[in-house]
């Protein structure tokens, strides 16, 4: 497997020297109302250090910041970067923000997120939660898990959590929940001592190039963890990985094949979310989890098998996610349309697509149609991938597709969210599909189409998560 990894010269993200964290600093973070970015942010914060932070606009978030005592400038100034000890910025910061270039100019210490991420790991107990699908999910789930067993774990994980707010919290320092992102090579430079991955589908191929670098990029953090790899052995991404590591102590598996340490035996929907029976080494539980659709039971399933890794109870680890109140932009209910009702969820690639919907499928208020409303995110990545987004709608009744939300990508000529409805008729010449370039073409194709008993499932992972207010203020 090492060879392998040699002959495919994969894109490797270099390491960052540490910062040293247990020494009270300043810390600037560039952007900081991102959802990775604000979490590096707040938990600075309630490590001790003293952070300021810079955005282009408002938000609830950026309240947030405010109200544990971050000091937020709106719109970028070189000026605001003059007495940081570090500077930290995301892939999303052009090199040539004004505020990055005074810092080098100072001398001031900058770093990437993954370099900030990689310092904060160095000082805990670090396990990461990788994966194509579900990482945002699945480290929630674990950080509720492990709370209920008495242990009291930091966490970073991108995303708003319901009920929480920032998706960041400091602990007692001595154990770190952190989502580990591969998209631009986080995922290489976290000093992990656990990780769970989830999955592992084709994404972000602009970085990696091939689909076998994405898996080798897994790999290499599975390699180098030192405690517990919890992997999918049901994935055929991830399988490869308990091949590779076939007879390791340090592995723990999950999935529905007998082999599995954590085995999902059956799943069943009901009113308030999936039902779930399992054998775990041979003894048998059923859990209760507030979450709908079938691949909520393989994100339990994974956080299930870290939390017993890490000595939690399987039964306390049950009850613990009776009252999970999920994260945000994961399936969530956001109101109703002339009786129909809203579901926004950041599903974007093809086989989160395809989760969500068979997911408002067994919702139990849909008595009527579902309407699949998408917006394609990036234009590298609908360049290379449009052609496998056209079999996910197929449970749909009538599928509406965006133009492309950059994320601060540059543009593609003749990239556009059309090339999605293409594949989609070229494949299901039948499907009811409207090409709804802007916003308003897309409240004037949902709008006359949706009765009472339908569902609505809006998705994507840029601005479509304001798309269901959109539709209410139509309708007032």
């Amino acid at each position: 497997m090492h060879e392998t990894i040699e002959a495919l010269s994969t894109p490797v993200r270099q390491p960052e020297p540490l910062i040293g964290l247990r020494e009270p600093l300043h810390c600037h973070v560039i952007g900081v109302g991102g959802p990775g970015m604000s979490a590096v942010a707040l938990l600075m914060r309630e490590m001790g250090h003293h952070v300021t932070g810079s955005d282009v606009r408002e938000s609830e978030v950026i309240e947030q910041l405010r109200e544990v005592g971050i000091h937020i400038a709106i719109g970028h100034d070189a000026l605001l970067v003059d007495d940081a000890d570090v500077v930290t910025f995301s892939t999303a910061i052009p090199e040539t923000n004004i505020e990055l270039v005074r810092a080098r100019e100072l001398g001031i210490a900058v770093r990437h997120r993954s370099g900030m991420l990689a310092s904060m790991c160095a000082v805990t107990n670090a396990v990461g939660i990788a994966g194509t699908h579900g990482k945002t999910t699945t480290s929630a789930l674990l950080a509720a898990m492990v709370t209920a067993s008495g242990l009291n774990p930091s966490t970073i994980i991108g995303a708003e959590l319901l009920g929480h707010g920032v998706g960041a919290r400091y602990g007692d320092g001595s154990l770190l929940v952190i989502e580990a992102d591969e998209s631009d090579g986080t995922l290489d430079v976290l000093p992990l001592s656990s990780i769970v991955i989830t999955n592992v589908d084709v994404d972000h191929l602009d970085y990696f190039s091939t689909f076998e670098a994405v898996q080798e990029c897994f790999l290499r953090a599975a390699q180098r963890a030192s405690q517990y790899v919890v992997v999918n052995i049901d994935d055929p991404g991830s399988a490869h990985i308990a091949e590779a590591l076939h007879g390791d102590k340090r592995l723990v598996t999950f999935g529905t094949l007998p082999s599995a340490v954590v085995r999902i035996i059956a799943t069943s929907t009901t009113n308030t979310g999936l039902e779930i029976e399992l054998h775990i080494k041979g003894v048998g539980y059923t859990c209760h989890l507030p979450l709908r659709g079938i691949h909520n039971a393989f994100n339990f399933a994974a956080a299930l098998a870290m939390a017993i890794s890490l000595g939690v109870a399987p039964q306390t680890a049950c009850d613990a996610v009776e009252g999970f109140a999920g994260v945000a932009r994961r399936f969530t209910e956001r109101g109703s349309y002339g009786g129909a009702l809203l579901i926004d969820d950041y599903a974007h690639l093809p086989a989160e697509i395809e989760a969500a919907i068979a997911a408002a499928r067994s919702h139990p208020s849909r008595v009527g149609r579902v309407m699949a409303v998408f917006q394609p995110n990036r234009f590298h990545r609908i360049a290379t991938m449009a052609d496998s987004y056209a079999d996910c709608f197929r449970n749909a009744d009538c599928v509406v597709i965006t133009d492309v939300y950059a994320s601060g990508t540059p543009r593609i000529e003749g990239v556009t969210g059309e090339l999605v409805v293409k594949a989609i008729l070229r494949s299901n010449p039948g499907t009811e599909v409207v090409w709804a370039p802007q916003r308003s073409d897309v409240v004037a194709a949902v709008s006359p189409w949706l009765a009472p008993g339908d569902v609505c499932l809006s998705m994507g992972c840029g601005d479509i998560e304001t798309f269901p207010d959109d539709l209410q203020e139509a309708q007032s």
